[in-house]
């Protein structure tokens, strides 16, 4: 009888460590992710999924541990295939570059799909990571990552300065772009306490000698990697009207990583707040 009792009982316990270990699966249950977007690949592993990720996009840089997993193409111009042949169960991407038929491509062989609209601001930020938990099944971290985020913007310091802070996207004397309205640099730079030198026109435009005179900028911001393609601050001021510029004379030029720069993750504080020190050194 007593061993009828403990089969019995072995039974039960066995069913509910079954049910608790299904539990979890469903609620966590995604095992191999492919992420399109920096910023949410940094919310994926802010999330602890770091280990589930078996594909990124090459804006996905941070954590380190992303130079370890296979890349699949700049999220600009990503196609299908390099996706599903990681043999995902979870693709999360942004909707402001990837086509709309790779999207219908990953959905037609029945790759779970998650597309966000990424707003490049704080309250954007918490809103992804809100989405981003939400994919994965887990709302309760991703309310613990928002309620972090929101101490440290509490926490922050930012004095407004009449400085004009004007971007240069380099790769090389060839390749010069200027960060205009509406992107995320310019908005890091309102963050930060400065203003976009770059004024009447939306994106991304080439750099010319003229944009260089009429901006005037007192900074010139670059990704750190921009700069060392142009040679260091001497190259860079080999670029016509560069010298001209209050920049150009005083060798005023702010380098950072280009992720923190633009990605507006869960370092996007850190972001502002690196920016703005700079600024005021």
């Amino acid at each position: 009888m007593m061993n009828h009792i403990r089969i019995r009982s072995l039974i039960v316990s066995l069913a509910v460590c079954l049910l608790a270990a299904m539990n979890v699966s469903a609620q966590q249950g995604i095992k191999r992710i492919v992420s399109l977007n920096g910023a949410v690949t940094e919310i994926v592993c802010a999330l602890g999924f770091e280990n589930a990720l078996v594909g990124v996009d090459v804006t996905s840089t941070y954590p380190a541990s992303m130079k370890q997993v296979a890349k699949v193409g700049h999220n600009r111009n990503i196609s299908a295939e390099p996706v599903l042949a990681l043999q995902p169960d979870l693709i999360l991407a942004t909707d402001n570059f990837i086509q709309p038929a790779v999207i219908e491509q990953f959905k037609n062989v029945g790759v779970r799909t998650v597309l966000m609209k990424q707003e490049f601001s704080v309250a954007g930020t918490k809103k992804l990571i809100t989405e981003v938990a939400a994919a994965l099944k887990v709302p309760e971290k991703g309310a613990a990552l928002v309620k972090q985020l929101d101490r440290e913007q509490q926490a922050l310091q930012i004095k407004p300065q009449p400085k004009k802070v004007l971007f240069i996207y380099a790769r090389g004397a060839g390749t010069m772009m200027v960060a205009g309205k509406e992107t995320p640099l310019d908005k890091i730079i309102a963050l930060a306490g400065a203003q976009n030198a770059a004024t009447g026109f939306n994106d991304f435009k080439p750099l010319t000698p003229e944009a260089l005179v009429t901006a005037n900028p007192d900074v010139i911001l670059m990704f750190d990697d921009g700069l060392k393609s142009m040679g260091g601050v001497d190259g860079l001021l080999k670029v016509q009207g560069i010298a001209q510029t209050t920049a150009g004379k005083q060798k005023k030029v702010i380098v950072m990583d280009g992720q923190l720069l633009t990605g507006f993750g869960p370092r996007v504080i850190q972001a502002v707040q690196e920016l703005a020190g700079k600024l005021n050194s």
